[in-house]
């Protein structure tokens, strides 16, 4: 099996991949190609890897490339985690936007900064659909980077024929953290969960047929700081429990961000990507610092349980298995549009990942996610369409920035965006477009 890791160069997260691949002993002699444009990332990477490789015994045959095309010839997995403008393009998507009056706390999913972040990726991802079809066109793309829902819509709209899965972790980690906040075993409980990623929600939670939400609700109700996240404020007034953190919870939503008693009631951590981000940084540096030294950095960590990983061995040993995908909607969510980025319960085997039909969704959660998706038609559409006004359009319907600015500060930032992201975006959208009847 060949698998090639595109966008390589994000180390932290390259280990620990490659750590959960190389554990499983069936893996443990595959091909893997380490792919970046960054040259001293994608070195520092081929030496994590093959210090991984020595340190869990295994064999598997390590290459690296700063050509894409060579690296996807005869692939059977692409795991992507590209990070297009890295740091300063973080900086970017919340300086200006907060010297507008934006608050952001992680800016990757939807909003100011989910948009151009989305904007910056797509022509990647267009690039990468391309030469997959020409020179792997049977292999699965396990798409990571962020926005997910953004990033799996567009690839459906240009490349409906390739087989695309997005992964993520949220509703994993949500369910283990619930579980262990009222002492029930993980491994002993059944759960189901569906929305959109970073709005999904916790459909079913039970242990030996027992529903776990009224425990859930005595927890809550014994630590009243508890009820001071966001995502439990959110549950006690919706009825179900959402599956991403409370940081990425309250920009997805009007009802947090724009106001500061709701920050200090809820504890919101504004800006706290921006912090996670240079501390990244400083991780890497490290990392760098060690492996040139010929020092080999920890290796005894424990599973991440990221599905990429898990999703390989399927394919390669048939061992079913059931985690989350997000995937186009045909017919999985019955009151979610149709072709829309949900995210749903999925079978993995040999065969690939199979989508698992869910049907409607509570009308109030079912809401919210279409609010949430209507933001990611209006940037597919900016992208597929060439129409930079739908970049504002987008904007206008961000639930968190309409709620801080008005229509014509949300123009005027869209704006500002679109210069400093320049060459970055497609082409067509770089030009700043006029209001009806303005000018």
């Amino acid at each position: 099996m060949r698998i090639v890791f595109v966008g390589a160069g994000s180390v932290v997260f390259t280990r620990q991949l490659l750590h959960d691949i190389l554990s499983f002993p069936e893996l443990s002699d595959v091909e893997i190609v380490l792919y970046d444009i960054d040259l001293e990332r994608l070195q520092v990477a081929a030496a994590l890897a093959a210090g991984i490789a020595k340190a869990a015994g295994a064999r598997p045959v390590l290459s690296a490339t700063a050509d894409r095309r060579a690296a996807l010839v005869g692939a059977d997995v692409v795991v992507n985690m590209i990070a297009v403008g890295g740091h300063s393009a973080i900086v970017t998507d919340f300086e200006i936007p907060a010297a507008a009056g934006v608050r952001q706390t992680i800016g990757d999913t939807l909003g100011i900064g989910g948009i151009f972040r989305a904007l910056r990726t797509f022509p990647v991802l267009r690039d990468l659909a391309a030469d997959m079809q020409q020179v792997c066109p049977e292999a699965w793309l396990l798409n990571y980077t962020n926005p997910m829902a953004m990033n799996i819509q567009y690839l459906t709209a240009i490349a409906p024929q390739l087989k695309v899965a997005g992964l993520c972790h949220s509703v994993y980690w949500t369910v283990r953290g619930l579980c262990d906040l009222i002492d029930v075993p993980f491994a002993e409980v059944d759960y189901l969960s569906a929305g959109v990623n970073h709005q999904a929600w916790i459909l079913r939670w039970q242990h030996a047929g027992r529903d776990l939400y009224p425990a859930l609700d005595a927890v809550i109700a014994s630590y009243p700081e508890q009820a001071r996240r966001v995502r439990v404020d959110m549950y006690r007034r919706l009825g179900f429990f959402p599956t991403e953190t409370s940081e990425h919870s309250s920009e997805y939503v009007p009802w947090y961000l724009g106001r500061d008693s709701e920050i200090s009631r809820l504890r919101i951590p504004v800006g706290s990507k921006l912090r996670s981000s240079a501390e990244n940084l400083a991780v890497y540096d490290e990392l760098r610092a060690s492996l040139a030294a010929g020092r080999m950095p920890d290796t005894d960590w424990e599973d991440a349980a990221e599905y990429a990983p898990q999703v390989i061995h399927s394919l390669a040993t048939d061992t079913p298995r059931t985690i989350q995908v997000t995937t186009a909607n045909t017919g999985l969510i019955t009151n979610l549009p149709a072709g829309a980025a949900v995210e749903v319960p999925a079978g993995v085997d040999r065969l690939g990942v199979h989508p698992r039909h869910v049907g409607a969704l509570p009308a109030q959660l079912a809401a919210l996610n279409r609010h949430f998706l209507s933001v990611v038609e209006l940037v597919v559409a900016a992208a597929v369409e060439g129409d930079p006004r739908h970049i504002r359009h987008a904007a206008m319907s961000d639930p968190a920035t309409a709620a801080s600015l008005t229509v014509e500060q949300i123009w005027q930032l869209c704006d500002a965006m679109v210069v400093a992201h320049g060459e970055a975006l497609p082409e067509p959208l770089r030009s700043a477009p006029l209001a009806a009847g303005v000018g």
